[in-house]
């Protein structure tokens, strides 16, 4: 893997992640004061599903 390719995931990333709260900034607001008001264990679980999902994908692309 050559940094080129990892600076371009790692942007596309940020992209993807900014385009809610720039698209729908008060619904991201409610949804961030929402989440904040939930169990870290339900918090903890939902992150390390999501970079499970990730690393499967990365190791099928592979």
């Amino acid at each position: 893997m050559t940094l080129e390719l990892l600076l371009t995931a790692l942007g596309l990333a940020l992209i993807i992640e900014g385009l809610v709260p720039a698209l729908f900034p008060n619904k991201w607001k409610a949804y961030v004061a929402k989440l904040g008001q939930e169990p870290s264990s339900s918090i903890r679980n939902i992150g390390l599903s999501i970079m499970t999902i990730g690393a499967v994908l990365l190791w099928m692309l592979n």
